[in-house]
């Protein structure tokens, strides 16, 4: 799904990372854990198309991103959900308008039956009509988490998603992800809290990959 071959990719000329070499296959749930500033977000953003590397290739769903063009980038942010640390809303429109936009955006046409029933999954049913200034750290993560499956993506990539949560809600946030995998959809998160990766053990074969010394490594065990 993606692969990621002898890639190096810096800012101004300073190395972040260098000759990456990974594959996260359909279907599989990754960590992604380091040290604050150690290209955890870099990391993410090329796995979607956000940033290409320096050198290497950065292959998605079988394609070279450097050679996509700008419909090319569009399906892949279809087919890859983002749910970022700073989950942004517009703040004129309900949570339910909110999650819907993706669909709103591309020109879908939606009954808000699924809408209805995605802010249902995430424990949000009863908030749908709440403007997002009146939600809580908790409430607006899991309708980010919304609105990026939305579109029905293949997979899921989350930055640091509970960074800003209690432990009681970042479990809920995790079970909501074990159960995506579940579905078949691939799992990446960014994470530097390894309580929620110890946590997620019981419920998924997930597995940590690590940057350090501006090196990817990949854990040899499942947790």
């Amino acid at each position: 799904m993606i692969e990621f071959s002898k890639v190096d990719y810096g800012y101004g000329g300073s190395p972040l990372l260098r000759g990456v070499n990974v594959s996260l296959a359909p279907g599989s749930f990754h960590f992604l854990t380091g040290p604050s500033g150690a290209g955890k977000s870099t990391f993410l953003k090329l796995c979607y198309g956000e940033l290409l590397p320096v050198s290497g290739t950065v292959a998605v769903f079988g394609q070279d991103c450097a050679t996509m063009g700008r419909d090319d980038i569009a399906l892949l942010r279809r087919r890859v959900g983002v749910v970022h640390q700073d989950c942004q809303f517009l703040d004129h429109l309900s949570m339910a308008e909110n999650v819907a936009l993706p669909l709103t955006v591309s020109g879908q046409v939606t009954t808000g039956a699924e809408v209805k029933e995605l802010m249902s999954w995430v424990g949000l049913a009863r908030r749908a009509e709440a403007l997002p200034p009146s939600m809580s750290g908790g409430e607006r993560q899991r309708a980010a988490l919304a609105r990026a499956v939305i579109m029905s993506p293949d997979m899921l990539i989350a930055d640091e998603p509970t960074g800003n949560l209690d432990w009681e809600m970042s479990l809920k946030l995790l079970t909501l992800l074990v159960e995506l995998n579940r579905m078949g959809k691939t799992i990446l998160v960014a994470t530097h809290d390894l309580n929620l990766i110890r946590a997620a053990k019981p419920q998924v074969p997930a597995r940590v990959l690590r940057i350090k010394d501006r090196k990817l490594d990949l854990a040899g065990s499942d947790l």
